[in-house]
């Protein structure tokens, strides 16, 4: 009896370790130098693909950083639909980064979802109250993503060559997981500023196959800022959004 209590109770552990370690595989906690992009006003051209229809339109990112604290608000309007896409990522920044306080997007006929980020409690919630995850150092949100990518990349461009792998765990609408975004190459894009420098990455595909699909260009000659993004989905819709001002403040 007591062996068999034993043998139940050493299985249990193994699980648990083996449950822990899991979690901690898969909860990066990275550190690494960064340097933030400058405070500025980003304004794109929009190309869109909504239920079938092709739209253009215009989106305007408010990029603001400083005295400890950073925010990035960002509304693509489509034609004839309007607001199609708005989302903002706020908090302050410390050893890791970017350290966001709270996330909330709104998609075109979705419900609005917001992710807290509790310092405090060290926790990460979002507004469905199904899912929390720890706060280890370093997490991100769908929002701040792309700019602790320019971060990093502003302090160590020399690591940016093709094939180098760049992760973070990412809360997103209801949960959180790993992006990782690989570097593609270099490409000249075509901007309203003109031919344009740039670096493409591309977030690698997830193990949830109707997840969305994220390209991301980021330009060395304008302080590493994203100046192309394209957001696809399985079922052919997308947004693409490319430069066409940037007003530095």
């Amino acid at each position: 009896m007591h062996s068999m209590k034993f043998k139940q109770v050493a299985a249990g552990a193994v699980l648990l370790l083996a449950m822990a370690g899991a979690v901690a595989q898969d909860h990066l906690v990275i550190k690494r130098a960064f340097d933030l992009p400058p405070s500025a006003d980003l304004v794109y051209k929009i190309d869109a693909r909504k239920k079938g229809i092709s739209l253009g339109g215009d989106a305007l990112v408010n990029w603001r950083v400083g005295d400890g604290t950073y925010a990035a608000n960002d509304v693509a309007r489509a034609s004839f639909l309007g607001k199609i896409l708005e989302n903002r990522t706020e908090g302050t920044i410390d050893a890791f980064g970017l350290a966001p306080s709270r996330f909330h997007e709104k998609r075109f006929r979705k419900d609005a979802t917001t992710a807290t980020f509790d310092r405090a409690a060290k926790t990460i919630t979002f507004n469905d109250g199904k899912l929390s995850y720890p706060i280890l150092g370093g997490e991100q949100d769908r929002g701040s993503a792309q700019w602790q990518l320019a971060a990093l990349a502003r302090a160590a461009p020399e690591k940016f060559v093709v094939g180098s792998e760049w992760k973070f765990f990412v809360a997103g609408r209801r949960d959180a997981e790993v992006w990782t975004f690989k570097v593609l190459g270099r490409e000249v894009l075509n901007t309203g500023m003109g031919s344009m420098p740039a670096v493409h990455l591309v977030k690698l595909p997830p193990s949830d196959a109707s997840a969305q699909h994220i390209d991301l260009w980021l330009a060395p000659g304008h302080e590493w800022y994203p100046v192309k993004l394209r957001f696809s989905e399985e079922d052919g819709e997308f947004v693409q959004q490319t430069i066409d001002k940037i007003i530095k403040k």
